[in-house]
């Protein structure tokens, strides 16, 4: 292995390999079925396929405007103002990004300067701390309580000061399939009304709802709206992780921001896929039925651990199940996730990883976006401990 003669101050030294890599890569290693990382086992539909090499074949594959093509922004407009009522103008206050990771570092590049906080509820998804740590805020940490993995207001009132520049709220919620619900955000309106605070409000599980809940976006909410940046997937809703296309709502004068930073973080995304896209989702079927196909999966996947020793948490949304394993062993949850793995032959992500402090409840995530044969030959093991 070469080594290197350079002197390497880390903006984060405490940042290794993310949970999801290192569990994928020890399923794959120990021959697991691989529960852990967030991403479906089985294909999109073929008629998105199609409408993207159309657009490959009728030569659209040069750099799109810098914003998005016309089209996936029209057809973003449309969705959110059949779904939210809420009327974001195509070409000012929307743009498509690559993936909801890079839409959220660009906002938190955009809006938060050196010396800024910015308050995370935790569990908290991985990617949001080193973002702000990386252009130089700090990461203030709000409780989700366990086990519902609810809010607390007045906490956030106590967190909130001068030096709070941007709340990051995140539903339906990774990792935990918990809501935030109307009242949830008209207080969250109440303790930011009257400050410059940006509310980062990431919704790419939008459409993965379940029980008959609406999905509650900041973009419905006028008072938030107005200064929120809301997040969503493509990936996530069309079963296409690895194409990573996602894309922000925002106000005008907040997307121009934003747009000073991603034109020069990315620039521009990648033009067939976009407009294959745009062309898809069209047919709005495509994701009004995501929460039952969803639902299906989620009663499937809890089916199958039934007769388990698996206490399983309520899943409101999302395609994660949470369960204690308190039943089944005593080790810390890193430990035992390493276990289940090698010796149970099935991977999830211990919770603690979504904790600053390594937090451990004894709670490990499982992600049901699979096959229901993949699920069942998980059941299968996991029912046998």
């Amino acid at each position: 292995m070469r080594q290197s003669s350079v002197v390497i101050d880390s903006k984060l030294p405490q940042v290794g390999t993310t949970i999801f890599t290192v569990m994928s890569k020890l399923a794959a290693d120990c021959g697991a079925i691989n529960l852990s990382q967030g991403f479906p086992d089985f294909q999109a539909d073929s008629s998105l396929f199609d409408a993207t090499a159309r657009a490959m074949r009728e030569g659209r594959n040069q750099y799109p405007p810098m914003a998005g093509v016309p089209e996936l922004r029209s057809a973003i407009a449309d969705k959110v103002a059949a779904l939210y009522g809420a009327s974001y103008d195509a070409d000012s206050e929307i743009t498509v990004t690559a993936g909801a990771t890079q839409a959220i570092f660009t906002a938190i590049a955009a809006f938060v300067r050196a010396g800024d906080e910015v308050i995370v509820f935790e569990p908290v998804y991985d990617s949001y701390v080193p973002a702000i740590e990386t252009v130089g805020g700090k990461a203030v940490y709000a409780a989700l309580g366990f086990p519902d993995y609810r809010p607390d207001w007045q906490q956030l009132r106590s967190l909130i000061g001068p030096q709070t520049r941007m709340i990051l709220i995140n539903s339906p919620h990774n990792p935990t399939g918990s809501l935030l619900a109307a009242d949830d955000l008209d207080q969250l309106a109440a303790l930011t009304r009257d400050t410059d605070i940006v509310v980062l409000s990431d919704e790419v599980y939008e459409h993965i709802v379940f029980d008959g809940v609406q999905h509650q976006s900041v973009a419905a909410h006028p008072e938030l709206a107005a200064r929120g940046i809301v997040v969503s997937s493509f990936g996530k809703t069309y079963h296409i992780t690895g194409w990573k296309v996602g894309y922000v709502l925002g106000a005008a004068a907040l997307m121009a921001e934003f747009r000073k930073v991603h034109q020069f973080n990315v620039f521009t995304v990648n033009t067939p896929c976009q407009l294959g896209i745009a062309e898809y989702m069209c047919d709005a079927s495509r994701h009004l039925g995501l929460a039952a196909f969803y639902a299906g999966k989620r009663e499937y996947f809890r089916s199958q651990l039934q007769g388990s020793r698996f206490e399983l948490l309520p899943c409101r949304g999302s395609y994660f199940q949470l369960a204690r394993y308190g039943a089944i062993s005593d080790l810390p949850d890193r430990e035992f996730a390493r276990w289940l793995t090698c010796e149970a032959g099935v991977a999830a992500i211990p919770v603690s990883a979504f904790h600053h402090d390594g937090r451990d409840e004894r709670v490990v995530r499982f992600c049901f976006a699979k096959q229901e044969a993949t699920l069942a030959a998980a059941g299968e093991r996991l029912r046998a401990l």
